[in-house]
């Protein structure tokens, strides 16, 4: 679980570890049942205070995200994140959002800027057919 923080831009660290653990369950990284590192672990390869971990990690079973199992550890709950698709379109607003503030600043028309998702879209789903089309050959 590859964790960022950041002492520059005001945001709390608990708060980062807590977004950014639902970004993780929102993507798909950490699955249902998949164990997160114990307190003292992730504390001390951040280099940072458990309390903050263990206020993180309270904020996020409070959410539904993790799940604490006496003497076992802690898991990404099986019932997946209730936030997961939430965020997941959260996530997105925000790239959209900066998609066109930049669009805009560069005087580059918002049809375009479809056209250019739909054109990228199609470049990028043709990795995935060509790997659908070779499983299929070696069935």
């Amino acid at each position: 679980m590859n964790i960022h923080l950041s002492t520059n831009n005001g945001v709390p660290i608990y708060r980062q570890i807590v977004s950014q653990v639902k970004y993780l369950v929102a993507s798909g990284r950490l699955l249902p049942s998949d164990e997160v590192p114990p307190i003292r672990v992730l504390a001390e390869r951040l280099l940072i205070n458990p309390n903050t971990v263990a206020r993180a990690y309270r904020e996020l079973e409070a959410a539904g995200i993790l799940i604490s199992r006496q003497g076992s550890g802690t898991y990404v709950s099986n019932t997946g994140s209730p936030l997961a698709w939430a965020e997941r379109i959260k996530i997105m607003t925000e790239r959209v959002d900066a998609l066109l503030a930049e669009s805009r600043q560069l005087d580059v028309p918002v049809q375009e800027v479809i056209a250019l998702i739909k054109s990228r879209d199609r470049l990028l789903a043709q990795p995935r057919e060509e790997e659908a089309a070779n499983a299929d050959a070696v069935s």
